[in-house]
């Protein structure tokens, strides 16, 4: 049933406009507690979380840790993985401390053949540690990044999250932020491919809100386009920047 699955959904992605692309770091437990041991389990892809189709994600630029305003270089402790049947990275992490952990990746630039450009995905994913919540609200400095205005854990689902669209340090008004539930299990049915990905738009100050509606892991990714070009077959072509966040909602508790 998996195989027809994907296979109907391959080919609707085929064979309609392209659905969004998404950097991924999805942590084990995006808050880790006392009694649950001291490490985590992180996969990194490059994928269409909805669909649980995923695309290869060649090994990334960099990637890190910071925790406490300290950045920690995990490049070299990651390992070949398959996440959604593609090429994909993994690693187990030890967290010492309490507090907030950030994971930020920056992939290789990917070409994309059907939007004729390329497209660089810098993702972040926030993990709390031990019940402390400290460094939250903290700004990386990524050449794009969404910063949270809303505690990027410990949210139940109907619960909003904000964040500030920035690029280049500097807040992007009216930015067009894509919104996508990881679809892990595909019990998800979305009625119109329309409902796949979901577009807010961020106010004149680089504000956008966004109310997830199911828990779970949802991925928040502000697009702009480079001010520089890279070449592909003798041509010049745009960079798509993407800052990329992901969310985790809690279930609401019932009786």
């Amino acid at each position: 049933m998996r195989s027809i699955t994907l296979a109907t959904l391959t080919a609707a992605l085929l064979g309609t406009a392209a659905q969004a692309h998404y950097g991924m770091i999805i942590p084990s437990d995006p808050m880790l507690e006392q009694d649950e041991g001291r490490e985590i389990d992180l996969t990194l892809s490059f994928s269409h979380p909805f669909e649980d189709l995923g695309m290869t994600l060649d090994r990334p630029v960099s990637f890190g840790m910071t925790h406490d305003g300290t950045r920690t270089d995990l490049l070299d402790a990651l390992t070949e993985t398959e996440v959604m049947g593609e090429a994909g990275f993994g690693l187990t992490q030890r967290l010492e401390r309490p507090g907030t952990y950030i994971f930020t990746m920056e992939p290789q630039p990917y070409w994309e053949p059907a939007e004729d450009a390329f497209i660089i995905h810098y993702t972040k994913t926030y993990v709390s540690a031990y019940g402390e919540d400290e460094g939250w609200d903290s700004e990386l400095g990524l050449k794009t990044e969404i910063v949270p205005l809303s505690k990027p854990f410990g949210l139940w689902s109907g619960n909003v999250f904000q964040g500030i669209v920035k690029l280049d340090g500097e807040p992007v008004p009216y930015a067009e932020v894509e919104v996508e539930y990881y679809n892990e299990d595909l019990s998800a049915q979305a009625p119109s491919d329309l409902m796949i990905t979901q577009t807010v738009k961020a106010d004149a100050d680089g504000v956008f809100t966004y109310a997830a509606p199911q828990s779970g892991w949802w991925g928040f990714a502000a697009l702009n386009t480079a001010d520089y070009t890279l070449p592909q077959d003798g041509e010049d072509k745009a960079v798509e920047l993407g800052a990329v966040i992901w969310v985790h909602f809690e279930e609401w508790m019932t009786e």
